[in-house]
């Protein structure tokens, strides 16, 4: 190679580097203290890059270096960004300044992703409004009364796998992301769509709702690049043009909607599911919704139904099993209030269930299914902390709150990394600090499926409690580490349990 190419080459090597460095820059510049060891075109993000660790454990790295901080920038590669650590600085981004921080982080393409580009959750401005009422009216507390139904023959149907299972011996074990991943699926099969998932008979599950998920979710090559795309070089995505959720995924969701749809505006039948809400909404606005709408509708009940609930659950029973003496007062609570109710599962019954609404509670404060919140700015607004950090963001900035941090937060929570449901009980619960509890968000963008998820989960916890005891097995890997590159925490060599009859 002659010397003047190879000269030139390492010229533009050198100016490449330097513009790296340069773009380093932009928090100095602004007069907000950096991250430590951020690398040219990298920034601090090559350990979440390369897979050795989780987004979440960059962050709550970042966070305890800092603490004595309100905020801190950081590079997302060469993007400047912001992690705000004040809880009332978290407040203003969630909620006070909640104009200038509507935006979540994460784009959808139309022309890849149509159906999910309608998710209020990727969506703003007055798509993400309409988006928001029609799930709402879906959620209402009426409504959930008659979703319920749908979710008890559910729980009927995981009590009797569990009973199958058990009838030849006496203890099975199991794993409670496979187990609660059945129930739901199968939950939105018919609480969503009023048909059977199959996710209970291994028979079928190559035509189960399960298996749907398991092609967004499980941990995969696929998903692995998926997730980079999204969270971490989004732009790239704009070139390599890659759909998030496959194509026949896509498909089966259109041809499900439509022919359910077209079933039911012709019969007019009541049925306790959420495509039958819809049609009554239709009647109510006076309109027909288009197919791909509602099977965007559809799919976001899919989305928050399925992963995000079974991704607690597991971790409930994980720390119920860890903790046995934690699983007898939940028991105790489960049997009492359902022997108020004749041993039925009921709306008012599971509202009554608030030993559970604990045990939640600190399942999701160890190990939120959503550890990070994502926002984009997009108008100009000034965040100021009380250490005197003044940051004027900009549009566009990407905003980060570090929710698994915040949770574990020596200063905000007693001996946090002792599991204590009695942090959440009446008399403690109200004492503690605003904006740095978050398992579903806050703030206009709270998750508008939280009572849904709740619901469901209370009822298929009471279902196995009121009759199984569960004892950790040794094939789970404690202390938990999750798995590098994955949508939502999902620990290594996943949460084995062994059930057992009462």
């Amino acid at each position: 190679m002659p010397v003047v190419l190879i000269s030139l080459i390492i010229g533009v090597l050198i100016v490449f580097y330097f513009y790296l460095t340069q773009k380093n820059q932009y928090w100095q510049k602004h007069g907000v203290p950096c991250a430590d060891g951020a690398l040219p075109g990298f920034g601090n993000m090559l350990r979440v890059f390369s897979m050795q660790m989780t987004l979440a454990e960059c962050f709550r790295k970042i966070y305890r270096d800092n603490m004595n901080r309100s905020m801190i920038g950081f590079y997302k590669f060469t993007s400047p960004s912001l992690i705000v650590f004040e809880p009332e600085l978290v407040k203003k981004v969630l909620q006070t300044n909640f104009a200038s921080f509507s935006k979540n982080l994460i784009d959808m393409d139309p022309a890849l992703d149509p159906l999910l580009s309608h998710n209020p959750f990727v969506n703003t401005g007055d798509k993400w409004l309409a988006g928001r009422k029609r799930l709402t009216y879906a959620f209402s507390s009426m409504r959930l009364k008659i979703l319920l139904e749908s979710v008890k023959s559910v729980c009927t149907v995981l009590d009797n796998y569990v009973d199958n299972k058990l009838s030849k011996v006496g203890k099975i074990e199991v794993e409670l992301k496979d187990l609660f991943s059945r129930y739901t699926a199968q939950v939105v099969a018919a609480a969503a769509f009023g048909v059977d998932g199959f996710c209970f008979d291994d028979e079928k599950k190559d035509i189960s709702f399960r298996k749907t998920g398991q092609a967004i979710f499980k941990p995969s090559t696929r998903n692995k690049i998926m997730f980079a795309l999204l969270f971490l070089v989004p732009w790239l995505n704009k070139i390599v043009k890659m759909s998030f959720v496959p194509k026949h995924v896509d498909h089966f969701f259109r041809t499900l909607v439509a022919d359910l749809m077209e079933q039911r505006r012709k019969d007019g039948i009541p049925r306790n599911d959420f495509l039958h809400l819809m049609t009554e909404l239709e009647r109510i606005e006076g309109d027909k919704f288009d197919v791909e709408l509602l099977a965007s509708l559809a799919m976001s009940f899919f989305f928050d139904g399925y992963e995000t609930s079974s991704t607690v659950m597991s971790s409930v029973g994980f720390q119920l099993a860890s903790h046995p003496k934690v699983q007898e007062k939940l028991r105790e609570e489960v049997m009492t209030v359902l022997d108020k109710y004749d041993g039925a599962i009921t709306y008012e019954g599971l509202k009554e269930m608030t030993y559970m609404d604990q045990v939640l509670n600190e399942s999701q404060r160890l190990m939120p299914a959503g550890p990070i919140l994502f926002k984009q700015c997009t108008e100009e607004c000034e965040l100021r902390g009380s250490d005197g950090l003044v940051c004027r963001v900009k549009p566009g900035t990407e905003v980060f709150i570090p929710v698994f941090a915040l949770q574990e937060d020596p200063r905000f929570w007693k001996d946090p990394e002792v599991f204590d449901p009695e942090r959440f009980g009446p008399d403690r619960k109200y004492s503690i600090e605003k904006f740095v509890f978050l398992p579903f968000g806050e703030g206009p963008r709270i998750c508008v499926g939280m009572r849904m998820a709740l619901i469901q989960m209370k009822a298929g916890l009471a279902a196995i409690l009121r009759k199984y005891s569960l004892e950790l097995s040794p094939k789970t890997q404690v202390p938990l580490k999750m798995i590098p590159g994955t949508i939502l925490p999902t620990p290594k060599g996943g949460l084995w349990v062994f059930l057992q009859r009462l």
